[in-house]
């Protein structure tokens, strides 16, 4: 964690991860480019880090200039856009390429697009290292964008909290209100009525329930980057690495800056999992509260399932030796969990027999035990 001003901020995107974006947006402009000897226009100040990253990737002739507008006090947009310094190149019939630090509402964008047309270009393209597609508010189309983000204000890499953390190479974003999160790991074994628990309390607590497997489903439905990756794995019969399911999970906690805490349910299973989230949760100022895990009976689980099955149409809650292999195979899992939350004080088991009611009650006297 860093503190610039008043204001903290924690790590966010390391400084390989942007370097990676630029490398394949330099990529692209090389082959968009051919056979042109470009204008770059940087934005100063704040894309002097990322223009310079761009302009020696550029491997064919090209002139570089630079612009200074202000659109941004203390961590807001002013909604503002004041040119300070102006064009002194003879645009008529030349490829402009704006380079910018990062593209948010698009007002900066919108002006000088409008000042560049006045000037004849050939041809206009917008670059920018950052982009927040919640915040955009204008139809002119970015043309190459190295990493879209939450709309959420971040320094380094040549951007500011007035005046400071341009120098920083990493990229922090504004420390949320985390210390007050609570960050659940809920465990239970197949028919101890997990899933509808999980419904209860994040509606109790205004919790963001987080399942593993909606995550990949989701991300390989919609073919994302990470989940095409992770598709690659599936179709081999490997394993997805704990890398990029702790990247597919990192973006939902990025998706929802104002939850009050999560769920966790399908992960992590091993230790090293439950090192990659501890890890994940501090980068944020926060952490994992409990591991909290419904217990009940194997004999009182398998009646569950085989009632379920008569109506689930699932295969597997129809056999009782694959209902008690799934159990068998949840308690192998959960054994190393355990032992790993208990060395941190952190698991608690409650009793998953009775009503709805009477389970969330139980559950709810934990996790108020840790606010």
């Amino acid at each position: 964690m860093i503190q610039l001003h008043d204001l903290q901020f924690t790590p966010y995107i390391a400084e390989k991860d942007i370097i990676a974006s630029i490398e394949k947006l330099s990529k692209q402009l090389n082959e968009d480019l051919k056979g042109e000897c470009p204008l770059f226009l940087g934005i100063l100040n704040g894309s002097f880090m990322f223009a310079s990253e761009v302009i020696k990737r550029y491997k064919r002739d090209c002139e570089v200039s630079f612009i200074k507008v202000a659109s941004y006090e203390g961590t807001s947009t002013t909604e503002n856009v004041t040119e300070l310094i102006g064009l002194k190149e003879d645009l008529k019939g030349r490829t402009v390429v704006i380079l910018e630090d990062i593209i948010d509402t698009g007002n900066t964008i919108e002006a000088l697009q409008e000042i560049l047309e006045a000037k004849e270009c050939k041809a206009i393209k917008i670059a920018t290292l950052f982009y927040k597609p919640e915040a955009y508010t204008k139809e002119i189309i970015i043309d190459y964008i190295g990493m879209s983000i939450p709309n959420r204000f971040i320094v380094g890499f040549g951007l500011d909290y007035n005046g400071l953390g341009r120098n920083l190479t990493d990229v922090y974003q504004l420390k949320s209100n985390t210390t007050t999160m609570t960050n659940l790991v809920l465990f239970g074994p197949p028919g101890a009525g997990k899933g509808t628990q999980a419904n209860v309390l994040k509606e109790k607590y205004e919790l963001k329930h987080i399942s593993t497997g909606d995550v990949f489903r989701y991300n390989i439905k919609n073919a994302t980057e990470l989940g095409t990756l992770a598709k690659s794995y599936i179709d081999k019969g490997q394993l997805v690495p704990d890398e990029v399911t702790i990247k597919m999970l990192n973006e939902e906690v990025e998706k929802n800056p104002e939850a009050k805490g999560f769920i966790f349910d399908g992960f992590p299973r091993t230790e090293a999992q439950a090192e990659a989230l501890k890890e994940l949760l501090e980068s944020k100022g926060s952490q994992v509260n409990a591991m909290v895990a419904l217990e009940v009976d194997d004999e009182v689980l398998v009646e569950r399932l085989l009632e379920r099955g008569k109506t689930s149409g699932r295969a597997d809650d129809a056999d009782e030796s694959v209902i008690r292999n799934r159990i068998k195979v949840y308690y192998n899992e959960t054994a190393i969990l355990k032992e790993y939350y208990e060395k941190e004080d952190k698991y608690f088991g409650v009793d998953g027999v009775g009503s709805i009611e009477d389970i969330t009650a139980r559950l709810s006297e934990v996790i108020d035990r840790l606010k």
